[in-house]
């Protein structure tokens, strides 16, 4: 087995405001890649709708989403795998209104086929550590090798 932590984010403090402002880097990386023998298996940490300078990309749930997913593709993308690649993701909201609902899987569907649509579990939770920000999700994807 090897273990590779995966870094694509610029800044250590990974443009969170207040590790930036006091210059602490974050204790977490973009995502962990586990190379096995038969596959290879990458654990991806929560992403929140930012842009690369990290400012707040959407106003509404779907843009959150959209660029939420964004994200991950990005790090997917840079370990050669791709969103059908994923099988679980792990799905943090602010809001569980049936508007909000509604969005969050529309969006969800604009990149999951139903053949590859990966397990999943969507939690209300009092707020995102972005501030503005509606929706975070973390996955896992298994690659073969």
């Amino acid at each position: 087995m090897r273990r590779t932590n995966i870094n694509i984010a610029a800044s250590d403090s990974k443009k969170i405001g207040a590790l930036e402002s006091t210059a602490t880097a974050a204790a977490f990386c973009d995502a962990v890649r586990i190379e096995t023998g038969g596959a290879v298996f990458l654990h991806i940490s929560g992403q929140t709708p930012i842009d690369d300078d990290g400012n707040l990309v959407g106003d509404t749930m779907l843009e959150q989403t959209r660029q939420v997913l964004k994200r991950l593709a990005r790090i997917l993308a840079h370990e050669g795998a791709a969103m059908t690649d994923i099988v679980r993701v792990r799905v943090y909201v602010t809001d569980i209104s049936p508007e909000s609902l509604q969005q969050v899987h529309a969006a969800r569907n604009e990149v999951f086929p139903p053949e590859s649509r990966p397990a999943s579990t969507l939690v209300q939770i009092s707020g995102i550590i972005r501030s503005g920000a509606m929706i975070e999700i973390d996955a896992d994807a298994v690659l073969a090798r």
